[in-house]
């Protein structure tokens, strides 16, 4: 059972640092990861370093209600600045570090920002590259010391007294309804939307999460999806209230080095890092030989085959042999302390839940938006109140209920205050009675579990009238290790068609496996055997699907989708109408009459 905690001592986020400081003082409350060497701030100098950061920008000039907005991977630096804002009430604006300069022009444009906070060079020098363009914006601030860059600690330099009792008093009059922050969304469609949000909404969520946790003030959690995101950002302010040490990852790439180094007891991913971890898995497991070889095999198929409840005793023997011959390596390679891992910001793959529980890695998909703060239901730790393929149960705090056409709607204290400066998409998107619409397609079961089948913009109809979901099916192509992405086409036309980004890491051992000579990415998607290879995955992917559903033909891509070239969100989610702009002539190709 989670742990029993007084929750009624914070109602703003700015509470939750003091909170943690009165109730659970911890030594590495937020920290930073250098190679070997790691940085710990103390809450109390967590608390500390925040003040100062209030009392800094009142000194610099800014008030209740101007925008500041923060560029940068995790870092304790990004948490004493966005707290240090919200204390005297400015409202933190944060934007994902790699947007290219036409998006940051937008989000500093639209919100009017005054002061940008970045953490290295080519962030400074692109946004310098913007600065005429942007009319509000005053300064650009520096995490690291630059060449030509104002570093963030110079605020600290020129506080009086009368600024630190100023400052005091802005925190002290800041309202749990005030505005906290605006998150542009990273969405598959469209123009980001800055959604608006109190203290109360996230702060709402973070009390209906903390009953939930299933760590303690002792656990400590490894953080690496950006804390721009609502997801990860409402997470760190879990932690903080719940007294668990955060320890920043230096990047994606050193995930793996990093969980060896915190033997993190939690942390939070999107599907497709999980996805990589699982390859990674099974492609080690697949180098072996002999008898290992087929234990790894078998552990395999034995996990997939997991359920949560109701397997006979022949099975619990052979999970027991499984675990302590092959399970526990997996969790070792995970840093060998993971009590659950959370999924959320976009859809899971019941398979890679299925494993990594199996592996003794509870692993809990939840689902939300960024306009809910972010959560609305999520898998509990306790058996009763998890189910593969759902996202759990809804919050104590929510109320969801599914429409006439299967859309999912939510209401609670977690639903935002509205998109900033786009009234009529706040009205597209909120119904009478402060019901949202989610833009999701759902169930209910029975139980209670809530089931989320497709973005409902995603849903398309082809010539013939017969409707296609597609994220089930690509999330199945996705399991191959040949595959990197896929995105199906078909809206309005006569077949469904594909555009496949193959896993050119994997492509590549697989070529050196069958003797074909690796050239370059262009060459090798026309290669007779590879191109003949994904033929027959996508024809064993096809053949449980419905003749609707099949996909009829494919174009391989040797592009990389990355959120930086603009195909991906930053929760690595395919961005389909940027993606069939810039493929539009691949498509077309598919659909020409032969």
């Amino acid at each position: 059972m989670a742990p029993e905690r007084n929750i009624r001592d914070f109602s703003r986020l700015i509470d939750l640092p003091r909170y943690q400081l009165e109730h659970f003082p911890q030594d590495d409350a937020l920290v930073a990861i250098s190679g070997e060497e790691m940085t710990k701030y103390s809450t109390e100098k967590f608390v500390e370093v925040v003040d100062r950061v209030s009392a800094g920008l009142w000194a610099a000039g800014y008030r209740k209600g101007d925008k500041l907005c923060i560029i940068s991977e995790n870092r304790p630096e990004w948490n004493f600045v966005d707290l240090g804002m919200q204390q005297i009430g400015v409202v933190n604006v944060p934007a994902f570090p790699r947007l290219s300069r036409e998006e940051y022009k937008y989000i500093f444009n639209d919100s009017e920002i005054k002061a940008v906070f970045v953490s290295d060079q080519e962030l400074y020098e692109d946004v310098q590259s913007i600065v005429n363009e942007v009319p509000s914006l005053e300064e650009i601030y520096t995490f690291e010391r630059l060449e030509g860059g104002k570093c963030w600690d110079t605020l600290f330099e020129n506080i009086t007294d009368e600024d630190r009792r100023e400052a005091e008093e802005a925190r002290n009059g800041i309202e749990e309804d005030d505005l906290a922050t605006i998150v542009y969304t990273s969405g598959t469609t469209g123009k980001p939307k800055g959604v608006m949000h109190s203290h109360k909404n996230i702060i709402s969520n973070v009390r209906a999460c903390l009953s939930l946790l299933p760590v303690k003030e002792q656990h400590r959690a490894l953080s690496f999806l950006p804390l721009n995101h609502v997801f990860e950002r409402m997470l760190s302010y879990l932690y903080i209230s719940a007294g668990i040490a955060i320890y920043y990852a230096e990047s994606v790439d050193t995930i793996g080095d990093n969980m060896r180094q915190v033997k993190p007891h939690i942390f939070a991913t999107v599907p497709r890092l999980l996805e990589k971890v699982y390859e990674k898995i099974v492609k080690t497991g697949r180098r072996q030989s002999g008898l290992r070889r087929w234990l790894f095999n078998w552990s395999l198929r034995l996990a997939k085959n997991y359920e949560l409840r109701g397997k006979g005793l022949w099975y619990k023997l052979q999970h027991a042999l499984a675990d302590r011959l092959i399970y526990d390596k997996w969790r070792a390679a995970l840093g060998g302390n993971l009590i659950c891992l959370i999924s959320g910001g976009a859809a899971l793959n019941p398979m890679l839940a299925r494993v990594f529980t199996a592996a003794g890695v509870p692993t809990l998909e939840g689902y939300g938006l960024t306009e809910t703060a972010p959560v609305l239901s999520v898998n509990r730790m306790e058996l009763e109140g998890r189910k593969f393929g759902s996202v759990g149960k809804v919050l104590e705090n929510v109320e969801v209920k599914i429409d006439d056409d299967g859309e999912i709607l939510a209401r609670g204290p977690n639903i935002m205050l509205g998109y900033y400066n786009m009234p009529d998409k706040t009205d597209e998107v909120m119904e009478e009675g402060g019901w949202l619409r989610t833009g999701d397609i759902g169930k209910l079961d029975e139980e209670g579990f809530l089931f989320v089948t497709d973005r409902k913009k995603s849903l398309f109809k082809t010539s013939g009238g017969k409707y296609v979901a597609p994220q089930p099916i690509e999330n199945k192509f996705s399991e191959s290790p040949l595959i990197e992405n896929i995105v199906l086409i078909g809206e309005g036309r006569k077949m469904v068609t594909a555009l496949i980004q193959p896993d050119f890491e994997n492509l590549k051992e697989w070529c050196e496996e069958n003797d074909i000579e690796w050239t370059s990415k262009e060459e090798m998607i026309q290669n007779d055997k590879v191109r003949k290879r994904f033929e027959v995955i996508v024809e064993e992917h096809n053949e449980p699907l419905s003749h609707t559903e099949k996909i009829k033909k494919f174009r391989l891509i040797p592009e990389k989708w990355t959120p930086e070239s603009g195909e991906l969100t930053p929760t690595l989610k395919p961005k389909r109408e940027v993606i069939r702009e810039r493929y539009e002539e691949r498509i077309e190709e598919m659909y020409a009459v032969e």
